[in-house]
């Protein structure tokens, strides 16, 4: 009896400390390090902020970056922009892991900071149990970004994360979107700004991105043997390595007609 119920408060323990240390124990990891508050807000944006490490990102070199607080950074400048459109038709420099209408004016607010992981110098940006417009919060995402200095292998060179613990909305109100769902979808993706790229299939597609779509995000993998982590390595300016699917190939440095979306106006 006594070696049943040690056995027991175990267990127990043993479940609390997995709920208190490893609550995004999927693809987010390490968010405890970022934890600059980027006060609760819609379509706002912060920056230029240090990243900790300088970075060659196709031919451009960055120390900075702008956290825009619709789910991606910029290098160039901020970007408010809520409804997205094909990231192919960018005009700067964009890592998005999820570009859509998110806004923490009530619930959890988007995080960010430097830190260092496994020796490496980095800087990540946590968007976890976000929700999206007009301040609803019975639907959120988690996902992350850590740009993770390099620098070790050569000057400039760098590796990037997107990661995803839960995607359960994809659309703001003023993307068309009703509960969440349909309008103008969201992107991920990621752009030198002078037309080289990749955007995620299932992109601007309803439901595909969402847990149990079709391209869901939590459901795939790149370079890593966790599911919902996507990792981009940078050497000598250039992404290397085989994009997450072979048929999405043509979707490198190949502009979209027809995918522009007008953006609307938000009535605050």
């Amino acid at each position: 009896m006594k070696r049943a119920i040690l056995k027991a408060t175990l267990i127990s323990a043993l479940v609390a400390f997995a709920a208190t240390n490893y609550a995004h124990a999927g693809a987010i990891h390490d968010s405890a390090q970022f934890t600059t508050n980027f006060p609760g807000n819609d379509d706002g944006f912060v920056g230029p902020v240090a990243m900790g490490m300088n970075i060659n990102f196709f031919g451009s070199n960055f120390n900075k970056l702008y956290v825009n607080n619709n789910g991606n950074v910029t290098f160039n400048s901020g970007d408010g922009v809520y409804t997205p459109s094909a990231i192919t038709g960018t005009s700067q420099p964009r890592l998005a892991p999820f570009f859509a209408d998110v806004d923490t004016r009530s619930g959890n607010t988007t995080k960010y900071g430097t830190g260092v992981i496994g020796g490496h110098n980095v800087f990540g940006v946590n968007w976890i149990d976000v929700g999206y417009y007009s301040n609803h919060t019975n639907k959120l995402n988690s996902f992350q970004l850590i740009v993770t200095d390099r620098s070790d292998i050569g000057a400039g060179d760098f590796d990037f994360e997107f990661n995803y613990d839960k995607v359960q909305w994809e659309t703001g109100d003023a993307s068309g979107g009703s509960n969440g769902l349909g309008g103008t979808s969201a992107v991920a993706a990621w752009s030198n700004g002078a037309g080289t790229f990749y955007q995620f299939p299932g992109s601007l597609v309803h439901g595909a991105l969402l847990d149990g779509g079709p391209n869901q995000l939590i459901g795939d993998s790149r370079n890593s043997n966790i599911l919902g982590q996507y990792i981009f390595s940078v050497r000598s300016g250039q992404v290397v390595g085989a994009v997450p699917e072979p048929a999405s190939l043509a979707l490198l440095g190949i502009g979209f007609a027809g995918l522009a979306v007008m953006r609307r106006r938000k009535v605050k």
